[in-house]
């Protein structure tokens, strides 16, 4: 699985039929704090994430395991809006609220 924040959205007039009524969304990587990383990905959005969401994307093969992408030529899927990262490590733990959950 992938953090990232949506960015952007994709709109497309010509498709795949097994894409039609499926929303696409342009999210760009972030690491587990949610700084931003230079790696993009269009994702179909399973969950109703929005612009400014933070969200974890599942990618490749898996992502075609949905029941709103099984048999779609789909290979990353927004499968879960992020509310918060939760940290422990020796001696340091942080919880992280994620800017634009919905908490």
């Amino acid at each position: 699985m992938i953090f990232a924040k949506v960015i952007g959205t994709v709109v497309s007039t010509s498709k795949d039929p097994n894409l039609e009524g499926k929303k696409l969304l342009l999210c760009k990587e972030v690491d587990h704090n949610g700084k931003p990383l230079n790696t993009y990905h269009v994702a179909v959005d399973a969950v109703q994430a929005g612009e400014g969401s933070f969200v974890l994307i599942s990618y490749g093969s898996s992502a075609r395991m949905t029941e709103l992408t099984k048999n779609a030529p789909v290979d990353a899927v927004i499968m879960a809006i992020i509310d918060e990262v939760q940290i422990t490590e020796k001696g340091f733990s942080a919880v992280e609220k994620a800017k634009g959950s919905r908490k």
